[in-house]
C-alpha cells in the first residue's frame, strides 16, 4: 500500500522539488541574498526529514571547540511557543526555546545557546559577544552562507530512493549535497565493512573537495532524573519502559533489547508535546507490571519536554532514567575530522586579520 501511495504522491513531489530548485537557483544566482559573516559559522544539517544525528554532532563540535572559543549555538527552536530571538538560560524550557536548544544549555551551561527563526538576525544579535557560531539544522537556511557545512545521512536510509516530500523524505533535491564541505554517514554499525563503506560512497558520489566520514552511536552511562530512580541498572532481569518522541528510536530500542529482559515502548512522533494523558498511561502500565526489576528510560532530547512543569508530578514517584549518546568516528578518523574543523576556524581567523 505504501509503495502505491508513494507513486500517487510523486506529482506533488515534483511540484515541491521544482519550487525548491527555483529557490536554490535564486540563491546561487544572487537574486536572493546569502549573508556571510566575519566570524566562523559552521552549519550542521541534513537533506531529509527525520533524525540523522544532528544534535549529537552539534554536541561533538561544542566539546571540540568550547574551551578555546566564545561559542554560540543558534537554532530555529522547533516546537517552541515563543517567537523572535531568545537567549537560553538553564531555567529555559522546551516550550520556550525548543527541546534541542534546551538540551544544549543543560549540558553546556557555559556556552551561549540562542534561538531565532531568522539565522541572519540571530547571528547579528550574537556576533558582538562571541567568536564562533554553530548552526543546528540549518542546511536549507540559504539566507546564511556558512563558512563550513556538515551534512549528515542516516546509515539506515542511505539506499532509499531519492524522492522529495511528500512521496519521499528529502527536503530538497539530492543535488543539494554539493553545498556540503563534510559528509557524515551517521548511526553506522561499529563493524561496518570496508566494502559497504565503498558502496555508500558510490551511492552518494561526493565531489573531490568533499570529505566523507562514518560515525556510530556510543551510549553513555544512564543517569537518574529523580531520587525515585534508585540504583537499578539494566540487565537480563530488567523490564524497561521506554518513552520517546524522536524521529528514529530504532537504534535505542536495539541497544536496550540486547541487555533487558523485556522492552515496552511508548512511541510518539518527533518533537511530540507530551501530555498528562501520555504520562498517566505510562505510569499505569509501569505500576501494573509485576516485574521485580523495572525502570523507565528516555532520551536527552525527550527529557527536556518531559520536564515541563505540568508533567513533573506525573513522574515524581517513578524511576525515570536518561540514556545519553555520543558520536564515535569509525576508521580512526576522529583526528582527521577534528583537524578539518580546527583548521577552518584557525584559517578563518588568520584570513580575517589580514583584511
Amino acid at each position: 500500500m505504501l509503495k502505491y501511495l508513494r507513486w500517487f504522491l510523486l506529482p506533488f513531489s515534483w511540484l515541491y522539488g521544482l519550487v525548491i530548485l527555483t529557490r536554490n537557483w535564486c540563491y546561487d544566482a544572487g537574486i536572493f541574498k546569502s549573508h556571510s559573516f566575519n566570524i566562523p559559522v559552521i552549519s550542521v544539517g541534513n537533506l531529509d526529514v527525520g533524525g540523522a544525528g544532528k544534535s549529537p554532532m552539534t554536541e561533538y563540535l561544542i566539546r571540540l571547540l568550547k574551551n578555546n572559543h566564545k561559542l554560540a549555538t543558534l537554532s530555529r527552536g522547533y516546537g517552541r511557543k515563543t517567537q523572535g530571538f531568545l537567549k537560553a538560560t538553564q531555567a529555559s524550557t522546551a516550550t520556550e526555546i525548543g527541546d534541542e536548544p534546551a538540551q544544549f544549555k543543560q549540558k553546556f551551561p557555559d556556552i551561549t545557546v540562542a534561538v531565532c527563526e531568522s539565522r541572519v538576525a540571530g547571528i547579528n544579535q550574537l556576533k558582538a559577544n562571541i567568536d564562533l557560531v554553530i548552526l543546528d539544522d540549518a542546511y536549507q537556511h540559504r539566507a546564511v552562507k556558512p563558512g563550513l557545512s556538515i551534512l549528515l545521512f542516516d546509515y539506515s536510509r542511505i539506499f532509499e530512493p531519492h524522492f522529495m516530500l511528500p512521496a519521499g523524505n528529502l527536503r530538497e533535491p539530492f543535488g543539494g549535497i554539493k553545498r556540503a564541505n563534510i559528509i557524515i554517514i551517521s548511526k553506522c554499525p561499529h563493524t561496518l565493512a570496508d566494502a559497504e563503506q565503498q558502496a555508500i560512497v558510490q551511492r552518494i558520489k561526493p565531489l573531490a573537495n568533499q570529505s566523507v566520514f562514518f560515525t556510530a552511536i556510543n551510549y553513555s552511562s544512564l543517569y537518574p532524573v529523580n531520587s525515585r530512580a534508585g540504583t537499578t541498572q539494566i540487565d537480563k532481569d530488567t523490564v524497561v519502559f521506554i518513552i520517546t518522541g524522536i524521529a528514529n528510536p530504532a537504534p535505542l530500542l536495539n541497544h536496550v533489547k540486547k541487555q533487558a529482559k523485556q522492552v515496552i515502548h511508548h512511541n510518539y512522533p518527533d518533537h511530540h508535546q507530551f501530555t498528562l494523558k501520555n504520562i498517566t498511561k505510562l505510569a499505569d502500565e509501569f505500576l501494573a507490571c509485576p516485574a521485580d526489576k523495572k525502570l523507565i528510560l528516555t532520551t536527552e532530547k525527550d527529557i527536556q519536554r518531559l520536564r515541563e512543569h505540568e508533567l513533573v508530578a506525573g513522574f515524581k514517584q517513578l524511576p525515570l532514567w536518561v540514556l545519553p549518546i555520543e558520536v564515535q568516528f569509525l576508521n580512526n578518523n576522529q583526528a582527521g575530522f577534528n583537524n578539518i574543523i580546527q583548521n577552518y576556524v584557525r584559517q578563518y581567523k588568520a584570513n580575517r586579520q589580514l583584511h
